[in-house]
């Protein structure tokens, strides 16, 4: 199951790095994961400073 980025999403980009497929990326407002690409790996709610990060 792909994960999604929620409105907790303070816009820093430290989960872009940290992704493996690079399924991470600017959106607007917020950073949005593209859940073809999302592999479930959870590198990104390890990293996120604020949680945003969730399985869908």
């Amino acid at each position: 199951m792909a994960y999604q980025i929620t409105d907790k999403c303070v816009s820093c980009g430290a989960c872009e790095g940290e992704c493996p497929v690079s399924a991470i990326s600017a959106g607007d407002g917020k950073y949005v994961i593209d859940p073809d690409t999302c592999i479930s790996c959870g590198a990104c709610a390890a990293t996120c400073p604020v949680g945003a990060p969730e399985e869908a």
